[in-house]
């Protein structure tokens, strides 16, 4: 059981000479399966937290502080079951200090954070406590740290919390709010001594903000950075790269990502391909999706800004009905067999049109639409009829590789187009962009003849540009009065 690996993870070395050990409180009334438990080590932990598979959570039906004002057990366990059904081994729940009591957390909040971690426990699955979200009282230094002190100590040496973020999005711009960190790191420290302590960045921030905090604190170090990513998913090893270098020789995490489904499920699931599979090559172990739920509608607390912007209730991999959507495949697949293979990008057009992330370019000069007139393999091919073009170009379909682009490195996208009646221009072509985003240049393939053709390879081969960090594959036709299919695309 996970549980009993994390213990043997933190612990190996107590456990060699022989040192038995007694059950946490949260594992031992759930029954979990740990054979063995000891005070937890900073090395262990840490080692947990740079490879943790790890999901943020809120309950779909009450989000933020509302997960605690109408605590739900049964709930809970439900959903980090689920958790733990994808192949995650740890779960990042967040307090707020309003909510539990500050500055003395009360015993009716304390006891649903020791029922949160107990179930989180019969799961398998470790935890990341994340402290004084919805805070500004920089102020009250002393309550501050009483409050966090109070809330981990019994947490000190239990091997099932591996570590603590003190702030959620931490806004380095904020003097008052340096100055407080600055206090309370070490005062925590000397609470939990063996805790890891981190600090996140909102999305905007980004890497910029990490390198400020390190060098603010540099008298009372992280032990790690949280990053949050929310960028562009084409650009994500760029700017991954961007994150560990701000910070280096630290480690970094990606503590949340994720996009919104209202921008479509398919390319939802395309994101989190990405992502992870950047994450992988960038060689960062923790990649943590937010959030496991969709939002019921009210479920975001009213007091809170996010409860305004309808994005913010899709996020999930699972729909608040609970249905799952692609983008739960594609984590359980990034956690169970760290693979990503290319069939989320619905190359061949099989996909149901929710899950493809295929997206229209300059539709006004004409819109493809996935068609079963034509294929050449399977059921659905793409179609174009009676296109034109705009002075930006002409109408296209586009989607972007899960691969990761890196300058000078190899690509070959290739598609296959028939037409009938066919004129104008249809190729397919890779469009590079740097970091920014900014366009750099685009390679064209050979083009379809005019009139009546049969299914005929359209091929781009070239090197990324020095300046890469995004590629697009676009499949082109324009000044078409005709009509041309393209179906069974591949881009590696």
């Amino acid at each position: 059981m996970r549980v009993a690996r994390v213990c043997a993870a933190i612990l190996a070395s107590s456990l060699m000479m022989g040192t038995l050990c007694t059950a946490s409180p949260a594992q031992a009334e759930t029954g979990a399966a740990v054979t063995a438990a000891a005070p937890a080590t900073l090395s262990g932990r840490m080692a947990l937290v740079t490879t943790a598979k790890s999901m943020n959570y809120y309950p779909s039906d009450a989000g933020w502080s509302a997960m605690w004002t109408g605590f739900d057990a049964a709930r809970i366990d439900q959903d980090l079951a689920r958790v733990a059904s994808l192949g995650a081994d740890n779960v990042r729940v967040i307090v707020f200090p309003q909510t539990f009591g500050f500055p003395t957390p009360t015993s009716t909040y304390t006891e649903r954070l020791r029922k949160f971690v107990s179930i989180a426990g019969s799961h398998g699955l470790t935890v990341k406590l994340t402290l004084f979200d919805w805070w500004a009282g920089y102020g009250d230094v002393a309550n501050s740290i009483s409050w966090a002190k109070a809330l981990l100590a019994p947490y000190a040496n239990d091997p099932q919390v591996i570590a603590v973020e003190l702030k959620n999005e931490f806004q380095i711009a904020n003097p008052d709010a340096v100055t407080w960190v600055r206090q309370v790191i070490p005062a925590i420290r000397a609470a939990v001594p063996t805790m890891p302590l981190t600090l996140s960045v909102d999305g905007s921030t980004g890497a910029a903000g990490m390198a400020k905090i390190k060098s603010a604190l540099s008298a009372t170090p992280l032990d790690y950075y949280d990053f949050h990513f929310y960028g562009n998913s084409e650009r994500s090893l760029a700017e991954i790269r961007k994150a560990q270098a701000a910070v280096a020789p630290s480690p970094v995490v990606i503590g949340e990502t994720g996009v919104s489904s209202l921008t479509g499920e398919g390319e939802q699931a395309a994101y989190f391909a990405r992502v992870f599979r950047a994450a992988k090559e960038a060689g960062v172990g923790s990649v943590a999706p937010w959030t496991l739920n969709d939002f019921s509608d009210n479920a975001i607390p009213s007091n809170s800004t996010v409860s305004t912007i309808p994005a913010q209730y899709r996020f999930g991999l699972y729909r608040a009905d609970g249905t799952a959507k692609l983008a739960a495949t594609v984590v359980r697949t990034a956690w169970t067999t760290g693979t990503m293979p290319n069939s989320f990008l619905n190359l061949s057009f099989e996909a149901p049109a929710g899950d493809s992330p295929w997206r229209q370019n300059l539709p006004q000069a004409g819109a493809a639409e996935i068609s079963t007139d034509m294929p050449r393999n399977g059921r659905f091919s793409a179609r174009f009829s009676d296109t034109t073009r705009t002075s930006a170009g002409l109408p296209s379909l586009v989607t972007s590789p899960i691969t990761p682009v890196q300058p000078g490195y190899r690509w070959r996208a290739e598609a296959y187009a028939r037409g009938i009646d066919a004129t104008g221009t249809t190729e397919i072509a890779l469009s590079w962009f740097d970091v920014n985003g900014k366009w750099l240049s685009q390679d064209l393939s050979n083009r379809l003849p005019a009139g009546d053709t049969t299914w005929t390879k359209l091929v781009v081969e070239t090197v990324a540009p020095a300046d890469a960090a995004a590629v697009q594959l676009h499949l082109k036709s324009g000044d078409n009065t005709g009509t041309v299919w393209f179906d069974d695309v591949a881009i590696s």
